[in-house]
């Protein structure tokens, strides 16, 4: 079974779909035994950090995030909140990954938010098996994660500047990018996280 966490900010509807196509039925849950018990979980997101983290805290699914042994998905927002801090609202949040989530600097990138098909590279890692460097993904946000070495498992260029469009670390995966609304690229990538075994 895979758990969708339900925290009032998540992009649910057209992650359902995506998984409908491929043949694998969710259930959308804040239950703590449901996520932890789950074949794998994934967390998506829109919205604003600071509210986020506030939904997650008053559900008490932050330290439940953080327990999960089964291959795990942060989705846009849900990507971000699995780092340590966010500049939007100056928020502490799951610490998942030693990185803090920024803004996009308007002398650097005039066009925030940034939103539309942008290419992913430098791919590495399971999430990314039979997907071609270069392929595009679906992006809709104004803040970002920097490169972070090994754990940065794709990379994107807006305006030339780099950041981290997708990061693993052990059994926890996150992606900038909307791979329910990818394509062939979004809907092979979430068809290897379905497939993995931890």
């Amino acid at each position: 079974m895979t758990a969708v966490v339900d925290y009032n900010a998540g992009n649910v509807f057209s992650v359902l779909c995506a998984l409908e196509r491929l043949g694998e039925k969710a259930e959308v849950t804040s239950d703590r035994e449901r996520i932890l018990s789950a074949d794998r979980v994934i967390f998506p997101g829109v919205g604003y950090a600071m509210s986020a983290m506030e939904e997650l805290e008053k559900r008490g699914l932050a330290d439940v995030l953080t327990s999960v042994k089964r291959p795990f998905l942060g989705i846009c927002l849900g990507m971000q909140l699995m780092c340590s801090f966010s500049e939007e609202g100056n928020t502490g949040m799951l610490s998942i990954v030693d990185a803090d989530v920024r803004r996009f600097d308007p002398s650097i990138c005039p066009k925030i938010p940034h939103i539309g098909w942008n290419t992913a590279y430098d791919l590495k890692g399971p999430l990314f098996e039979g997907i071609k460097d270069g392929s595009y993904f679906f992006f809709d946000h104004s803040y970002y994660v920097p490169l972070l070495g090994s754990a940065t498992s794709a990379v994107t260029s807006y305006y030339g500047f780099g950041y981290t469009s997708a990061l693993e670390r052990d059994n926890f995966f996150g992606v900038q990018f909307h791979p329910e609304k990818s394509g062939k690229a979004g809907s092979i990538l979430l068809e290897n996280f379905l497939n993995m075994e931890i």
